[in-house]
């Protein structure tokens, strides 16, 4: 028998849909600050406790997040409204400038042309 003390399927899902929950794509009256003031409180409980171990299985969720704050952008900024790839080009420039913005950015290595949806 062995034991791994990862987050489970379970709860991955369950952090993924209350990612979902936080309609971050509806938020588009609030800055960009305010949404990382918004969330980051409960992902650094995440980051606590799911990640003491295999903090590698953390980043789907990180990179879930990103894709909504990416959504977020495309509604809030007419320039990025049908331009994902435009949006995370904008999302990894923030990164580079804010690094300590979202408390997940320190899971993901750096943004490199990830597309939201089937494009």
């Amino acid at each position: 028998m062995s034991f791994s003390p990862a987050i489970s399927a379970h709860a991955k899902k369950a952090g993924g849909q209350k990612i979902r929950a936080w309609h971050l794509n509806r938020r588009s009256g609030t800055d960009l600050s305010s949404l990382a003031e918004e969330i980051n409180p409960q992902v650094r409980g995440w980051i606590g406790y799911y990640g003491a171990f295999y903090r590698s299985e953390l980043y789907s969720l990180a990179l879930r997040i990103d894709q909504h704050v990416v959504r977020w952008a495309m509604q809030k900024f007419k320039r990025l409204r049908g331009k994902p790839i435009r949006a995370w080009e904008w999302l990894n420039a923030v990164r580079q400038h804010q690094p300590k913005l979202f408390a997940h950015w320190h899971l993901l290595p750096p943004i490199q042309d990830r597309l939201v949806g089937a494009v």
